[in-house]
């Protein structure tokens, strides 16, 4: 027994590895598609961070962002324009990049908390349900069964869209968090007044980066259905 639970243990820390790694690689990727939109270049960052915060366990994720960082701080070049180094970390945009770790806390912790009241909302109803059907008799228990069904199906409908509701909140949480990250280094490296960092650095990207945390969101769940 103990042996199985070993070999068990062994194999999801060896499948947690994977999907950190590989998320980094996607996040190293996405950044590589780097369109040039003044001093802040647009690129499939913001769907590759909320895609890694939807799928991914906060441990998971928070290790893979860590991870990221660390290897562009070293000089590997997997930021934007295929850059590295703590020059870029400490450049004007380099906020946007801290910005991803706190975002990406601040988001999987959210994420993480619905999840687990879902999951016990879920195991509550369940057995409610199961000791309401003992002791009642064959054609009302048959009914109460079709019943119950009916309303379970209703229930996981609305669980399905609340927990979605909450994924493109905490997408738009990390944007945020990283928003404010990369508007306040943006100010204090560049030397520009609040509005200027905003039109600069924030406003173009806005409607773009909505778009993509709802992308995000929507390949990420099907994505976690398949993987977990």
């Amino acid at each position: 027994m103990e042996e199985v639970k070993a070999r068990k243990g062994a194999a999801a820390r060896t499948r947690s590895l994977a999907f950190v790694g590989l998320s980094i690689a996607i996040m190293a990727v996405s950044a590589w598609v780097t369109v040039p939109l003044g001093p802040v270049p647009f690129t499939l960052q913001m769907f590759a961070l909320v895609f890694a915060i939807v799928v991914l366990t906060p441990r998971e994720c928070i290790a893979a962002v860590t991870g990221y960082l660390l290897l562009g701080a070293v000089g590997l070049p997997v930021f934007s324009g295929m850059r590295g180094g703590i020059g870029v970390l400490a450049g004007p945009t380099g906020g946007f990049l801290w910005g991803y770790l706190l975002g990406a806390a601040a988001a999987a912790l959210l994420l993480w908390v619905v999840r687990q009241r879902v999951a016990a909302n879920a195991g509550a109803r369940g057995a409610s349900s199961a000791a309401g059907g003992r002791g009642v008799p064959q054609a009302a228990g048959a009914s109460a069964r079709q019943a119950a069904s009916a309303s379970s199906a209703g229930t996981k409908a609305g669980g399905f869209l609340r927990v979605a509701g909450f994924e493109l909140l905490a997408g738009l949480l990390f944007t945020a968090v990283s928003y404010l990250c990369g508007w306040a280094q943006f100010m204090a490296v560049a030397g520009v007044g609040p509005e200027a960092a905003f039109v600069t650095a924030i406003a173009p990207f806005v409607v773009i980066d909505v778009l993509k945390v709802v992308a995000a969101v929507l390949c990420a769940r099907a994505v976690r259905a398949a993987v977990r």
